[in-house]
């Protein structure tokens, strides 16, 4: 039998960690290997226990999701952080994909739904509640459609297509496929090359697009259009 997703859940209410675990704990390819009731905690349990992914809530006492999630990202952990909350405010969403997060759903979610996101996320996807996603978008396109104007003295930016004309053709379908939510796997199916080679090209176009990690480079595509 294949190795179980190894899953750490961090929320401050004990009767929502205990809910989660007990719906998760049916899956046969999952295991909850810990709680943790604050970002603080969440730190050290992972430390310890090296999960492979964790469900975090936002806000919480000591110290918030984001902030746990931005010091995870800092510290090369393993672990990928899927936010769960009830929060829908899209400045929490934007914050928490800049943190590192590689997914963000709803506490109202199916638990099906649910498990998927933790596969999806395990093996290197990235993913948005829908609701979240009609959300974000309309956001993204105002941002690309109205960016902000340079100082005077400076010279004029580069146009948007600049970093794009970067990426090779390859490239291109990739980060397409990632903005799509598309595993390595999945790319490296569709494609007819090596999950390795896969990894190869996102890992350049992450420097050429100036982003630290894929759920960024997915939203920089949507953003611009590709």
């Amino acid at each position: 039998m294949d190795e179980k997703i190894r899953v750490l859940i961090v929320d401050d209410q004990a009767l929502i960690r205990t809910g989660i675990q007990s719906l998760l704990n049916r899956k046969a390819d999952i295991e909850v290997v810990g709680q943790a009731g604050d970002g603080a905690e969440a730190l050290a349990q992972v430390a310890a226990l090296d999960p492979d992914v964790v469900l975090m809530d936002v806000m919480m006492p000591v110290m918030d999701g984001v902030e746990a999630t931005r010091r995870l990202t800092a510290s090369s952990a393993r672990a990928a952080v899927i936010f769960l909350t009830t929060f829908r405010d899209d400045a929490y969403v934007l914050r928490g994909i800049a943190a590192g997060a590689r997914g963000y759903l709803l506490k109202d979610v199916d638990h099906r739904a649910l498990a998927d996101a933790i596969r999806t996320v395990a093996a290197g996807g990235a993913l948005l509640n829908p609701e979240i996603t009609a959300r974000l978008l309309p956001y993204l396109g105002r941002m690309a459609a109205d960016p902000p104007a340079p100082p005077p003295a400076a010279p004029p930016p580069p146009p948007t297509s600049a970093r794009a004309d970067l990426l090779t053709e390859r490239e291109r379908s990739i980060l397409q496929m990632l903005a799509k939510g598309h595993t390595n796997l999945e790319i490296s199916d569709a494609l007819a090359i090596s999950v390795g080679t896969v990894k190869n090209h996102i890992s350049s176009i992450l420097g050429k697009l100036d982003v630290r990690d894929r759920t960024q480079a997915a939203l920089w595509a949507v953003q611009h259009q590709l």
